[in-house]
């Protein structure tokens, strides 16, 4: 039996989720092409015959605007001790910025400890730009691996996973084998809900909106879910809400689709949009959304 705990870590929106989701076949973390999706620390878990890898999908580490942005940051830094592969993920149609730099130079901390470079979204180019980003990394840190990969496309994936299982540590089973994700039905309802009003929002919107659940019971097999949208702004409330509630009605059906999907059960979705004003600073509702344990950190 061999196990371990593994983190992606990158720059946002270069495709973390994305990878996560399709090499555990099922949907544990939200995806979107707006960046800073992730805001929590996700774990999916992998289960082979003779395997468990446990992934932990990060936020994407970024120079932060606010308190909220602080913690992310934080909870990115956090895996890295504490996991036994650090996998950098990054988007090969993006030149080495800033950013990436940043990161490397994090990693070039870690003592004893296998670090991996995954190239994504490689459908993207041809087979020697491939090669040309591969040597520009190598010159700026020894990765132990380097696996190019498409997660939108599954393409190398399996490669990704036998590579891993080589550096696994343990033979300890962490969670039972039919156990995808850690995360609490609560939490994946309300990134669901969230995850369509980045669809469907543009400019400021996506990163000043939060989803909360406000209670949740089931009757005959059926789900009855109130939950609410919260905003930093009265204008952004009306956009949420949209003419004659369009817009929040749009929402509402297709994040309902996504759970009863999840759950395989009927769902009754009631949603309502509130106002926090700049709650991404206010550390006492961070607390209450589950953030308190990086906020002291």
């Amino acid at each position: 039996m061999k196990s371990g705990f593994v983190s992606f870590i990158g720059r946002p929106n270069v495709g973390k989720s994305t990878l996560l989701n399709n090499i555990l076949g099922k949907r544990v973390a939200i995806t979107s092409d707006k960046p800073q999706t992730t805001r929590n620390m996700i774990q999916g878990i992998y289960n082979e015959k003779d395997t468990q890898i446990v992934f932990v999908d990060t936020p994407g580490i970024h120079k932060p605007k606010n308190k909220l942005g602080r913690v992310l940051n934080k909870q990115a830094y956090f895996t890295i001790n504490d996991v036994d592969i650090v996998i950098m993920v990054v988007d090969i149609s993006e030149k080495i910025g800033s950013g990436d730099s940043f990161i490397i130079d994090i990693l070039k901390n870690i003592e004893d400890k296998p670090v991996f470079l995954v190239i994504n979204k490689i459908d993207k180019v041809p087979r020697e730009e491939i090669l040309k980003k591969i040597d520009e990394y190598q010159k700026l840190y020894e990765f132990t691996e380097i696996i190019p990969v498409s997660a939108r496309k599954k393409d190398n994936i399996d490669r990704l996973i036998e590579v891993i299982k080589k550096y696994l540590p343990d033979n300890i089973l962490y969670y039972d084998e039919n156990t995808f994700t850690n995360n609490s039905d609560d939490f994946i309802i309300s990134e669901f809900i969230r995850e369509k009003v980045l669809d469907l929002t543009d400019e400021e919107v996506p990163h000043s909106v939060t989803c909360v659940l406000d209670d949740i019971s089931e009757e005959n097999d059926i789900l009855y879910i109130n939950a609410s949208i919260i905003v930093d702004r009265e204008n952004l409330k009306k956009i949420i809400i949209g003419k004659n509630g369009n817009m929040i009605k749009e929402i509402g059906m297709r994040a309902r689709k996504d759970i009863e999907e999840y759950f395989n059960k009927k769902v009754y979705l009631d949603l309502f949009v509130k106002v926090v004003d700049k709650w991404r600073d206010k550390e006492k509702f961070l607390n209450t959304i589950g953030y308190k344990d990086f906020l002291n950190k």
